[in-house]
Formats: C-alpha cells, structure tokens, sequence
C-alpha cells in the first residue's frame, strides 16, 4: 500500500504464540483459592408451574456449599435491554432448559450429583411452539406481566405474545403496488441456528463483603455486563471489575451476563469465588442462537424492471425472552431491503414469545434472514420478467448519495461495481454443463460507531505500549490497533506491547460489536499514537531547539535532518523525566455515512435423482475501503462465506412438538467442516471512503450476508427447483424438482 510502512501488509497477529502455545489465559483457565463450582438444574418441560422444589436432600449432600432457587433471587431479571429474564426460573418455566435451581460444590462432579437430587413437582402449562400460532389472540400467554417489564421498545397494552412491534417506512408502499405492472409475493422461512463458537460460556466471579467483585468471563461486552449484573442484583456497577480474558469465539452470543449474575448471587451466598462452564449440550439447548424467521414480502415493478414498491414483514421467534437483544429488535432487518432505489418501500417486524430455547445476536443480525429473502425475491421477479438477474439488479442500484429504501443517505455506495467484479471473477457468463448452476447476491453493510479509549506510552528504554479495555473475539483487533500504532511512530510493529486493561483503567468502552472494531478501536488507537506523536515531538524539538515541524519519526527516533541531529526515543524520555503517554477517546456513535458492499456468485452441481447439492465455487467480492491488514481481511471474508454456507445447507437447531432441541451435540449440529469447503474466490475493491482509520471500512460481517440467497439461486439455476425454506436440504431439493 503506497505511503504505508506498518499497513496493508498482513502483520502477525499479537496474541499468536499464545495461543499456539497454550499460554492464552480464557475464563475456564482461571482458578481461585476457595474456587466453588457451579452446576444447575434446568427444565424439561416447555412451559410449567413450579408447585414444590425440594432441595433438602441437595442441599445436605457431601461438599455442597449451598443451593439457590428462585425464590432465593425472586425478582432478579436480567437483559441487555428488555430486561425479562429472571436469574432462575421466578415460579414458572418457559422453555426446556430454562434454569430452575443451581447448586456451588467443592467440585463439578458433587455440584452435579447434587443436582441429581433436586427434585421438582410441575404443573404443565399450555405451550406454544410455533411464532404464528403465538400470535393469535387465542394464544396462551407466556408473560402475563409483561407490561411491567423495564426496556419495552413501547408500551404493550394488552397481554400478548407480540411484544415487540416496529415498522419502518419511506413513500405509500400501496399506493406503489397498485402503480406497478407486477406485483410478485411470496414467503420464505429460515430456522434458528447456532453461532458454533469452540469456546462455551464460561465465567468466575468472586464477591467481596462489601459487595464488590471480580470477574473473569467469556465476553465481548465486559462494560455491559457490569450494567446488566449491577441492575439486576441492586449492587454498583463500578464495583464490578471485569478482568480480560481471551475470548474462543463469539459470532454475537457472547455479549449477555445471565451467568455472571448468577454466580454474583451464589458467591455473596457463599463467600467464596464460584465458577461456571457449560457443557456444550447445554449451549445447543440453552444459549442464545440466531432467531428463526417467517417473511412475507411483496414487490412491485414495472415491466421494464423498475422496482416501485417493496413491502417485508419479519414474524421473528424470540423464544422465551427477548433479553439477549442488546437494541431490544435486529438491527438488520429493516436494512434488508437490499442496495436498491425504491420509492415505496414499508418494512414491519414482530419478535414474538414461544416456549423454546432465547434468541439472540449472532453475526448480522436480522440481515442474513431479511437478504435471503430479498435476494430471493430479486431473482424471483428478473424471471418472471424475462430479465438477466445481473441486469435487472444493476439498473437498480442505488449510487453514491441516493437514499436508501427507508430514505437514509448513503454518501458512497459501489454496488453495481461490485457486483460487476464478482461476475467477472467468477466466469457467471461462461458456458455452464448440465445440472450446473449459477446464482448471485448482493447486499451492503452500513458502518457502525461506539466507543473505546485507547493509551500509547513510551517509557525510558524506548519502548513502546498500546493499552485498551476491549475484549478481542478472535478477528485481531489488538493486531490492527498495533499497525495503527506502529505505522504513526514509525516503529516495527512486533516492537509494540500490548497491555488489555480490566474496566478500573477505563471509563467506557462499548465493546466489540457491528464490525465497528476497527473504525472504533482503531480510531481510538490512531488517536492516541498520534497524540503521544505530538507530545513526542515536542519534547525532542525543546531538546534539540527546534520546532516540532522540523523533526520527523524514523527508525525508534527523533531526526532533525538540517542539524543533522537525532535522538532515540529512550533518550527523549529519559530527558522528558516521565513517560510519554498519549491518550485516544473515539466515541461517535453514528452510523455511515458509507456503505459497504458485498456481491457473491455461487456455482453448484444438483443431482437430480436425489437433490444432493454440491457448491463448487463461492466467489466474494467486496468494495471494503483500505484494508490495514490483508490476512485478518481474508480471513473475514472466508469465515463468514462459509458461515454463510452452513446457514444455506445444513444448520438447523430442530425442535420436537414439545420445543425441545433434538439437535443437542456437536454430532447432531451439522456445521461444515473442513471436506465441505468449496473452491473460494475473493476481489477487493480498494477506495478511501470508509469511516475507519485511513478510509478503512467494515468487513466482519458482510461476507455471510448473500450466502444462501446466492446458493438458493445458483440451485434454482442448476434444476429449476426454488428453495424458500433454509436449510437447503437434498430432501427439499428432490421434492422440489419431482414437483417441476
């Protein structure tokens, strides 16, 4: 990357040789004297009464410290921000696996067998399983005091299973259907699935007597989980430290503090630390994965291909609660509508209560639903069209500075060259053999702010430390904020220290979220280099009896090329008497103003006997900005293309009548591996638009935006079949050609 030393090449990433070598320090590391550990009984039943607990013979059980239950933490709710959830189940279960009681042992195998001695009298409730049964009038309800929740998105007046209704709108998205030549309607499904991180939820809390805390857990949010615990347990968030820990993964469901609030409880009962891990079973069943869907959507165009109108509803299943929503809705969903220039554009969304398993974040939330539906639906109305996808999708593309379907600017936009690019690299056009096909999306991200303190300090030998409070997930943000750092003070980049601070060093930090790593940390990052750079500068130029203009960085040091004099930076600061610290606060919470574009080509072969399908290329482009670091970049693309892939083809959390996940192990989730793996093509668009350090953009999350609605169209392309139910099995694929 021209004028770039430290940037645009791919950097090692910091926390490498730690992890390789097995001396990354996660949550389930961490040991304490005294150390309880947790274990809890969870529910079996979809929806009951709890009419008697006993927990005598538990609680008297070898090595038992104590046993908590309901009625111990009565009261207690806990959510990012609809807070619904209670600590253990308040008298009534909501979904099997909902936690009923928890026991602290000396160790995980007498808490476990403790728990085999609670024993629990039901009264089975009416439960309800499917979203669109939930929503009738007729439906039991599963909170009848939901009006009394803290965090609605708006007031509920009646009991009801909808307890959150949003709608979003630009234009009269009547008024344009009835103006357009066709109107083409249809629904899609898609199921809920899991994030699939190696690491589960894991934590270890330590409450002192006066209330305050330790904690050490798997979280991307540690600022929020105080809030949530602090709220929830009535006790001060700053008292709550949260100490860094490596995370194993996250995908968006490490973001809730359901657990640490509970081991809160526990250890002030007990006065001694606790520890909880969860078994992966218990992940399956009992997590927060990505929301199931119904979307009904209607278009409007006219005969020459102009879209008019575009009308989506999202029924989405939230399950028992609606706590794990960090906004309360999917951020998503209502950006789903696609890079297109539509007059009338209406988008309303439904999350309602069923007696299964909370759903929560899980990359791009509400955008992989809402776009395999749009996107779909694009190749759905070129058909019956009779246009090329590709063209139909060009000429209606928005541009730099159109607004968006629901009226938002957008002040850089390159889908059509985007798209252009992955058709290109991909050989859509080239001639295809027999139950071959091919099948494009597209889709754009818009950037997402927050923010994050960063410090960068010189010491007396010379060296150099980057200090930050955020909890990296796994994608190297430490790494790209030590280029930043590296590329400002013109020093090596594996010369940079890096020092993860616990939340007593710093004020706020909003966490990793929304692809917002590098533009918010980064920025915060760049901030500070470009601070200590100044404060660097002027101490040498008060040294050496010149303006701090007339110094340039080079090499560990300071050069006044006209005297021909230089200084390292250990000798600036020895001179200074002090440290050199600067400080980098980024806080802008706005989103854009740019939009980060996605187009992807998928090639797969069918077999028309039994509808096995095979993907044999995946190609991606990307209009993503300058990019810092070329390996993390690719490494961003190619995770979410393949998660991306698994949500198409195979995952599924598959539930029984009575709301129960049969897909309870490793064994029985299918995501892929390492055999389904196509042919992966990548082009980058390269532009300086981003609102990131040095024009960056936003990459996290976009690659698995298109996926599926580009294998669902690449399928339809190989055996005329159309799949508007995900996963996209051989079952659906069969059924579908039999019925052609």
């Amino acid at each position: 990357m021209r004028g770039f030393r430290s940037l645009g090449v791919p950097s090692p990433r910091v926390e490498g040789a730690q992890k390789v070598g097995g001396k990354a320090r996660y949550a389930v590391d961490v040991v304490l004297p005294g150390m309880l550990w947790v274990r809890v009984l969870r529910s079996p039943l979809p929806h009951a009464r709890i009419r008697g607990l006993d927990v005598s013979r538990a609680a008297s059980a070898p090595d038992v410290a104590a046993v908590l239950t309901g009625d111990d933490v009565r009261g207690a709710r806990i959510g990012k921000k609809i807070v619904d959830m209670p600590l253990l189940a308040d008298g009534v279960v909501r979904y099997v696996g909902e936690k009923v009681a928890a026991v602290a042992a000396e160790s995980e195998e007498a808490a476990e067998r403790a728990v085999d001695l609670l024993q629990v009298d039901y009264e089975e409730l009416p439960a309800v399983i499917d979203p669109l049964v939930a929503i009738e009038p007729t439906a039991p309800v599963i909170h009848p005091d939901l009006s009394l929740y803290r965090g609605l998105l708006h007031p509920v007046e009646r009991p009801t299973n909808v307890f959150v209704q949003l709608s979003w709108k630009k234009g009269d998205v009547e008024a344009g259907l009835r103006q357009s030549d066709l109107v083409v309607e249809n629904v899609y499904r898609v199921p809920s699935v899991h994030q699939g991180y190696i690491e589960p939820h894991s934590c270890v809390v330590a409450v002192r007597p006066d209330g305050s805390a330790d904690v050490w857990a798997s979280t991307k949010s540690p600022y929020n989980l105080r809030e949530q615990v602090g709220a929830a347990l009535q006790v001060p968030p700053a008292g709550i430290v949260v100490h860094p820990c490596h995370v194993g993964g996250d995908f968006g469901g490490k973001g809730d503090a359901n657990d640490v609030a509970l081991c809160y409880a526990l250890s002030r009962r007990c006065g001694r630390p606790v520890k909880l891990v969860l078994d992966y079973g218990e992940e399956l069943i009992a997590g927060n994965p990505r929301h199931s869907a119904v979307v009904r959507i209607r278009t409007g165009v006219k005969k020459n291909g102009i879209l008019i109108a575009s009308h989506l509803e999202f029924i989405f299943d939230s399950g028992a609660y609606g706590s794990y929503r960090p906004q309360g809705f999917l951020v998503g969903a209502h950006d789903s509508v696609g890079p297109y220039r539509i007059p009338h554009c209406l988008v309303e969304e439904k999350y309602v209560y069923t007696n299964k398993v909370p759903c929560g974040y899980m990359r791009a939330p509400g955008h992989v639903q809402g776009h395999f539906a749009t996107e779909s639906q694009m190749d759905l109305v070129a058909e019956r069209l009779g246009l090329d996808p590709v063209e139909f999708r060009r000429m209606n593309f928005m541009r730099d500075g159109d607004a968006t379907p629901l009226g938002e600017r957008i002040g850089h936009i390159r889908a059509a060259e985007t798209l252009e690019e992955a058709v290109e690299r991909s050989g859509y056009r080239t001639a295809r053999k027999a139950g071959t096909g091919r099948g494009c999306a597209v889709a754009c991200w818009i950037s997402k702010g927050g923010e994050a303190y960063a410090f960068v300090t010189i010491d007396a030998q010379g060296g150099v430390t980057l200090s930050s409070a955020v909890a990296d997930t796994g994608p190297g943000v430490y790494t790209v904020m030590r280029q930043i750092v590296s590329e400002e003070l013109r020093v090596p980049p594996d010369s940079v220290a890096v020092e993860m601070l616990d939340t007593r060093r710093v004020v706020k930090d909003t966490g990793v979220r929304g692809s917002s790593s590098t533009r918010v940390h980064g920025g915060a990052a760049l901030l500070a280099a470009q601070d200590a750079r100044e404060r660097l500068l002027r101490a040498a130029a008060a040294l050496m009896g010149a303006a701090p203009e007339d110094l340039i960085l080079h090499e560990g040091g300071v050069t006044h090329a006209r005297a021909e004099r230089r200084l390292s930076l250990a000798e600036i600061v020895r001179a200074n008497g002090a440290p050199i610290t600067g400080e980098g606060h980024y806080a802008n919470t706005a989103d854009g103003p740019e939009a980060s574009t996605v187009a992807q080509v998928a090639e797969v072969e069918v077999d028309p006997e039994t509808g096995e399908v095979a993907v044999k290329r995946l190609t991606s482009a990307h209009d993503s900005g300058t990019v810092l670091n070329p390996a993390a970049h690719q490494g961003q693309i190619e995770g979410g293309v393949i998660m991306g892939m698994g949500y198409a083809l195979m995952e599924e959390l598959v539930f029984d009548d009575a709301g129960k996940v049969q897909t309870a192990s490793l064994g029985d989730y299918k995501i892929p591996n390492i055999k389904d793996i196509p042919a992966l093509g990548t082009a980058v668009l390269r532009s300086n638009a981003g609102s990131g350090p040095y024009g960056s953009m936003s990459i996290g999350e976009t690659a698995i935006i298109p996926t599926a609605a580009a294998i669902a169209n690449a399928v339809r392309d190989a055996a005329g079949a159309r799949i508007t139910t995900l996963p996209i099995t051989a079952e659906k694929v069969r059924d579908a050609i039999r019925k052609t």
